[in-house]
This record gives C-alpha cells, structure tokens and sequence, in this order.
C-alpha cells in the first residue's frame, strides 16, 4: 500500500512534468488531503517547485522578507512545462497575469486572502492550466477516466490546443506564478472529470514512486 492508502494498481502514474532540480511540497506521500482540503479534487494533488543548487527558488536578499518580489527573479519562471501523460489536451486555459512572489511577511497577508481567491472560482486558483484527459492505451491505473491538470503556467505560454493529441513529455507551456501561488511552481492533479469542480480526485505516482514534501528530486522528465 501507497502512503495515501490506495494500493500502486489504482494510482495515476505520470511522467514528472519538470525537469533538473525540484523541490516537492505539499505531497499526498505525506498526508491526504495534501492541501488540506478536498475541493476542487485536489485531494491528491502536489506541488513542484524548480530549485537551484543549493536548493533554493530564489535568491533572499533582505527585500524577500519584507515585500513581494517579481516572479521572473525565481529559479522555476518560464521553465518549460511536459505533459505527464499521454492523451488529449481538453482545457487550455490563459489570460491570468503572473503577479508578485510572497515569501517572510508579505507571504502570511497573500496567505490571508486565499479564502477570497477560491471563492472567485476555480480559474482564479488555478491559474493559467491545461488539462489532458489520458489515452485509454496509456492507462494502467483501473480509471475508466482520468484527467491531469498542471496549474499556474506563465501567461501566454500554453504551446498546445483543445483537442491536440499529445505524447507525454512534450512541452505545453512554462512555469509561472498565476492563480493562488505565493511563488513559480507547478501544481499537478488527476481526477474523474475535465471540471476539477466537479470531478474527484484520483491518486498519483511517478514512475520512480511518490516523492514526500521536502524532497529533492532530479527530474529527466
């Protein structure tokens, strides 16, 4: 059994969708729901923040404590995106600006307005996504339908259309920082429907296992 409690047969596997160095957070290895809330079938779902050497996203000066910080100052910004599975892109969505990073201070005010953000619907949370409903050949996970979503893609960088046929780890956008994000990162999600409010979450795992949060990966994609 997985440490979500879903034996390996019915976990999603997926490619990782970023690579070089990446640091995990937020992972359903550790606790489920991983975000602390089922809504929007994110109950499974983990975050995947592109790191430098030291394992840092961004450089900290005194600034990053005191105030928001541009976004294209971060490791993961523009960094390209891969599907993570094989299928049919059925939602690409764009349009929402990539605003300020929050770490220190400014990071607990962002962390006050979250409640406002999801309220003004799922698009405003997840960013600029894309979501591909996974090629039936491509499943071996006992779902009869599963869909990927990869959230908080960079504004105008969605490469992929509705309806594209895609192969995993072809690009389909760049990292950004739109939606509820406090910095550049990827967040990823399977689930039952194209509407993740309507859909439920489905477990996941990457073909070399599920990371925990804190973990440092080597992605090759």
């Amino acid at each position: 059994m997985s440490a979500t409690g879903s034996s390996d047969a019915a976990q999603v596997r997926l490619a990782h969708p970023l690579t070089g160095r990446v640091l995990v957070r937020n992972s359903p290895a550790d606790r489920v729901p991983s975000h602390g809330t089922d809504l929007a079938a994110t109950a499974y779902s983990i975050d995947l923040i592109p790191v430098d050497e030291h394992g840092r996203s961004g450089r900290y000066t005194p600034a990053s404590f005191l105030r928001p910080e541009p976004p294209h100052l971060f490791v993961g910004f523009g960094q390209p995106v891969l599907a993570p599975i094989t299928g049919t892109v059925r939602i690409v969505h764009d349009g929402e600006v990539d605003h300020d990073a929050y770490r220190g201070l400014p990071s607990v005010g962002y962390a006050l307005t979250q409640a406002r953000r999801v309220r003004q619907g799922w698009d405003l949370v997840a960013g600029n996504h894309v979501v591909i409903q996974a090629a039936s050949a491509s499943r071996a996970d006992g779902h009869e339908d599963v869909f990927v979503a990869l959230c908080h893609l960079q504004r105008a960088s969605p490469t992929v259309r509705v309806g594209q046929q895609i192969a995993a780890g072809e690009m389909i956008g760049r990292c950004g920082n739109s939606g509820n994000s406090t910095e550049p990162h990827m967040h990823l999600q399977a689930m039952t429907a194209q509407d993740a409010t309507r859909a439920k979450a489905l477990p996941i795992t990457f073909m070399d296992g599920l990371p925990r949060a804190g973990q440092i990966l080597e992605a090759r994609g």
